[in-house]
């Protein structure tokens, strides 16, 4: 192969995938490269958390499956879908002392081989994936490779700071919040959440959970989906197959749209400007190519119905929080789960399941009355995050009183938790930076099923106003 490890840094997925099927190179020299490129930025980024290069290597230099990204160099999120024979720590420490392992492959993380994408390794995240940033006690912080004092967000940041730094074209994300869109805005990335029931997700997860990846270039999100979308027959949500393939999508014209252009959060928060600038700058550019914008309220998204959307996360919590312990075979103590999970965990221990129940009712209507309010346009678009990149050492909890960082959490992830709750497919795409050149992403939400309408506007956008060019301080190449 006569393309060096660093310039391989500069090729997405499809195009590694094509250097293999077309016999320029070989998966194993695709899978050497990137870890070349790991060893070399990881220190700084704490990004790749696990190592599995040997068997990354033993699996490239054998019969790989015959699937549309074969050797391309990939990462898992530590937490969600699963690969056998993985360590699985869920940025945990008392799960990462007893060297708990993934006991077998989840079905996404089957689809991930049968494509074949050659795991390196996981990546960073937060304590159960439960926050939009990431710096778990467990493995220390990652650190934003556009600026090292930033956070990366979360819960996939690792992944996010991993593709956007050059290590791999692709890294698995998950989002049961934001956690994909999010780190994909403070990163300068794409990051695709689908419409509920599109992914094979484990039985065990939440309803609110979309998982997929993180990526540079709007073809190398199509690619991975096409390759992993589906339901199983034991899914409890089932999807109509698309019409064609995802990667079929860009180039396909797009009919006018009625667009909603929302940049309020509610009376609760203050959006910081280069958020709403992100957005405005992404109506803007539908209006450019000829579609009809109109600026709408946030009164439901925002309301007070949508404040149950926070109760049921707490008892969420508390379940995960005693799924840590199921893992290892014993209840976990206090100094064993990170101050913020175990206090939010404590707080729902009391809640009557009535008022649980309750809550999953009051959810439903909500999110009725969102998905009947998201009819009346084609396409909304908001800030993906509420704000530009923080600086890490201001993301930690309080020591005596953790839940006080609920707020600045609560800013991080404004516009992206409500798409969870509905279920409606969401994008977030790279296009606007701040002055100290911060990567802050516009998020665009369709209706339901149209991952379809979110790929081809991506790649519509992405000519218009390219981004996959774009270099953060940290780069691999």
């Amino acid at each position: 192969m006569s393309t060096s490890a660093y310039e391989l840094a500069h090729f997405d997925a499809v195009a590694q995938a094509k250097l293999v099927a077309d016999g320029e190179a070989t998966p194993i020299e695709l899978v050497d490269a990137a870890i070349e490129r790991i060893e070399a930025v990881n220190p700084s980024l704490n990004a790749v958390i696990i190592e599995r290069f040997d068997q990354a290597r033993a699996e490239a230099g054998a019969d790989l499956p015959d699937g549309p990204l074969r050797g391309v160099p990939f990462l898992l999120k530590d937490i969600g879908d699963t690969q056998a024979g993985t360590p699985q720590h869920l940025g945990n420490r008392a799960l990462k002392a007893a060297g708990h392992m993934s006991p077998g492959d989840t079905e996404l993380g089957r689809r991930f081989r049968q494509a074949g994408l050659v795991t390196l390794g996981k990546t960073n995240l937060p304590e159960l994936g439960t926050v939009p940033v990431t710096q778990p006690l467990a493995y220390g912080p990652t650190n934003n490779p556009w600026d090292l004092d930033r956070s990366p967000s979360g819960s996939s940041g690792g992944a996010a700071a991993a593709v956007a730094s050059g290590m791999v074209p692709v890294a698995h994300a998950s989002d049961g919040g934001g956690s994909t869109r999010l780190p994909a805005s403070w990163n300068g990335l794409v990051g695709l959440k689908t419409t509920r029931g599109r992914q094979p997700l484990p039985h065990d997860t939440s309803r609110l959970l979309s998982e997929l990846v993180v990526s540079r270039t709007v073809r190398d999100t199509a690619a991975v989906l096409d390759a992993t979308h589906g339901h199983t027959s034991g899914c409890l949500y089932h999807l109509a197959p698309p019409s064609r393939p995802y990667t079929e999508e860009p180039g396909r014209e797009i009919p006018p749209m009625r667009v909603g252009l929302l940049t309020s959060g509610g009376a609760e928060y203050e959006i910081h400007p280069e958020a709403v600038t992100a957005a405005n700058l992404g109506a803007a550019l539908l209006e450019e190519l000829g579609h009809s914008v109109e600026v709408v309220s946030d009164d439901v998204l925002f309301g007070p119905e949508s404040r149950v959307n926070g109760q049921l996360w707490m008892t969420r919590m508390r379940r995960s929080v005693a799924s840590l312990g199921e893992a290892i075979g014993r209840p976990l103590t206090a100094d064993e789960v990170e101050p913020y999970n175990w206090a939010s965990a404590q707080r729902a221990e009391g809640v009557d399941p009535a008022e649980v129940f309750r809550a999953q009712t009051a959810q439903q209507v909500w999110s009725a009355k969102a998905c009947q309010w998201m009819d009346q346009f084609d396409l909304l678009v908001t800030p993906t995050s509420g704000c530009p990149p923080m600086r890490t050492d201001e993301l930690y909890p309080d020591t005596e009183k953790p839940w006080r960082i609920g707020r600045t959490y609560g800013l991080i992830g404004r516009f992206t938790l409500p798409f969870n709750a509905t279920g409606h497919p969401a994008i977030s795409l790279p296009l606007h930076w701040t002055d100290d050149d911060l990567p802050i992403g516009t998020q665009f939400v369709a209706g339901m099923g149209r991952e379809d309408l979110l790929i081809r506007l991506g790649a519509q956008l992405e000519q218009v106003r390219p981004w996959a060019q774009r270099r953060p301080n940290i780069w691999a190449g």
